[in-house]
């Protein structure tokens, strides 16, 4: 199979030929038909975040929104079936027996094995995962336009989820790229007025057409909840600041610097601090349900694996809107080709 190998930091992605992976008794080997280019992959190919760059395999084939047709099973899997359709995630395996994932927080396991990071991921022509937390993609979503819903996607959906956002009240996203710009739709969803702040008018503009209510630079009314979908530490103190008291501000996007917050101010405003860690196999489930019905659309442009080194100097650059998304010849299925956007 074709792969796009990452076999030290910050050099570019090596394309070779690997023998496909066979799969252990509770595996699938899934065939892959899109995989989604992830801001996180750029931070952990150029070695940006301590914490993750010491559990990264080298070498390591990286991606964690992955789509595609079940190819192979393992001779203890039950609930799928070859030719299902399927997503891998980021969280490629939680112990289910830990407090965390008792509680219902498997983002939280300790044991957690992680798509793209410790395990080889989506960037090649197959990829196996454990059969337990892939999860089936709906028929109405194209393979291309629901593999960045596995990751930015559900990330964005439950930092507003676990933000509490309710009907009718104020949000505004910091950051309208690959994850503002789901976000801002997953809050009109919710019936919230949603405001996003940028610096770019491409952005602004981009945010407009997923439906922000004010689309500007300086956000002018304060927010019940702030979510920043950038990785900047500028971002987080403008955010601050622009909440109302008692507001909540969502921590999803990851900058490598740490940001500046005053713990006077949180007293006084009672602002509170929510750290939101991508998300479950339900929060999967949820937001790739409500893509299908069509309330939030991932913008996307398709790309082969060959231009994957191309596609992470335009990400340094900036130059990527909303998401690229890599897919492999042959592998295109009919709402793809439909649906993709230009």
């Amino acid at each position: 199979m074709k792969a796009a190998i990452l076999r030290s930091f910050n050099q570019p992605l090596s394309i070779e030929e690997l023998p496909v992976p066979q799969p252990l008794p509770d595996e699938v080997v899934i065939r892959v038909h899109a995989c989604g280019v992830c801001h996180s992959d750029l931070h952990l190919a150029d070695a940006d975040w301590d914490l993750l760059k010491r559990h990264t395999k080298l070498p390591l084939i990286l991606g964690h929104e992955v789509t595609g047709v079940v190819d192979t099973v393992g001779e203890a899997v039950a609930e799928l079936r070859r030719g299902d359709r399927v997503g891998v995630p980021w969280l490629h395996w939680t112990c289910g027996e830990c407090e965390y994932c008792r509680e219902g927080r498997e983002v939280l396991c300790n044991k957690q094995s992680i798509t793209g990071v410790t395990v080889d991921g989506g960037y090649a022509e197959f990829v196996k995962a454990k059969a337990s937390h892939c999860v089936h993609v709906p028929d109405g979503l194209s393979s291309a336009e629901a593999a960045p819903l596995l990751c930015a996607g559900v990330t964005a959906y439950r930092g507003l989820k676990q933000a509490g956002l309710a009907s009718g009240q104020r949000v505004t996203v910091y950051g309208v790229g690959g994850l503002g710009h789901l976000a801002i739709q997953i809050a009109k969803a919710k019936g919230a007025i949603v405001s996003a702040v940028d610096i770019r008018e491409d952005k602004l503009e981009l945010a407009r057409e997923c439906g922000a209510d004010w689309a500007g630079t300086e956000k002018p009314e304060r927010a019940h909840v702030a979510i920043v979908t950038s990785a900047s530490a500028k971002a987080y103190e403008a955010a601050l600041k622009g909440l109302r008291k008692g507001g909540t501000l969502a921590v999803v996007g990851m900058p490598a610097e740490p940001f500046a917050v005053s713990a006077v101010s949180v007293v006084a405003g009672e602002y509170r601090l929510l750290g939101s860690a991508v998300g479950t196999r339900q929060d999967l489930r949820e937001i790739l349900a409500l893509a299908a019905t069509g309330a939030v659309r991932c913008r996307h442009h398709v790309r082969r694996l060959d231009d994957v080194n191309a596609i992470f100097d335009e990400m340094r650059r900036g130059d990527v809107a909303a998401r690229a998304v890599v897919e492999f010849p042959g592998r295109v299925d009919t709402l793809s080709a439909r649906r993709q956007d230009p």
